[in-house]
């Protein structure tokens, strides 16, 4: 009954995930409305809130919903609020984050830094696949190789998560700071309004 009359194509659906339908600023101010009113206290919203924040600038990709989630079991937060945070990782701020965090894990780790943005994509891309590669050679007759891997990690990998640490965690202490007095404030207003719409039941419950 809910299906869709027409299937979305793959190019639809990429392009979606790259300019969703509407905007960035309404899918934003979604993912806004959505964090308001989850049923938890504020303070586990905002934890979950801040562990999303902070793993959107790990390297991990295709990996931080799940980190987010183990992150926010540890901290004892909202699972869901972390994992509507890690949409601050998206298409338009990955570059931003991506830039920042190598050259300042580059800077940390006194090696070589000024890597273009277009490089960082390909080795990633590059290591994603030979990682591919060398889990079909498990099973094959091919040779395993790991030296680009090995570059990699020390190139690109390494100076990522290590730069990425001091923004994740400035990113996730602010979000936090602003998701506590957001959700109380939302949550009042809403007992506020059940408040008065239950007053005003038995006022005419009384009167009829």
């Amino acid at each position: 009954m809910f299906k869709r009359r027409r299937k979305r194509s793959f190019i639809e659906n990429l392009s979606d995930s790259v300019y969703p339908r509407g905007g960035w600023l309404r899918a934003a101010s979604y993912v806004w409305h959505r964090l308001r009113r989850l049923p938890d206290p504020p303070h586990k919203i905002a934890r979950g809130v801040a562990a999303g924040i902070f793993v959107s600038f790990t390297p991990f990709f295709g990996m931080h919903f799940l980190l987010a989630a183990a992150l926010t079991w540890i901290l004892n937060g909202n699972i869901l609020a972390a994992l509507i945070a890690t949409f601050v990782g998206n298409p338009i701020t990955f570059p931003f984050i991506a830039t920042v965090s190598i050259e300042l894990g580059a800077w940390m780790l006194d090696l070589p830094g000024g890597m273009p943005l277009p490089r960082v994509f390909e080795a990633f891309t590059s290591a994603s696949v030979e990682i591919w590669a060398n889990v079909v050679a498990m099973f094959t007759d091919d040779p395993v190789r790991w030296g680009h891997l090995r570059d990699f990690f020390a190139e690109v990998f390494l100076p990522y998560l290590v730069g990425g640490l001091v923004p994740g965690v400035v990113a996730g202490v602010i979000g936090y700071a602003v998701t506590i007095p957001a959700v109380t404030a939302y949550q009042n207003r809403r007992r506020k309004r059940l408040l008065k719409r239950f007053q005003k039941k038995i006022a005419e419950d009384r009167s009829g």
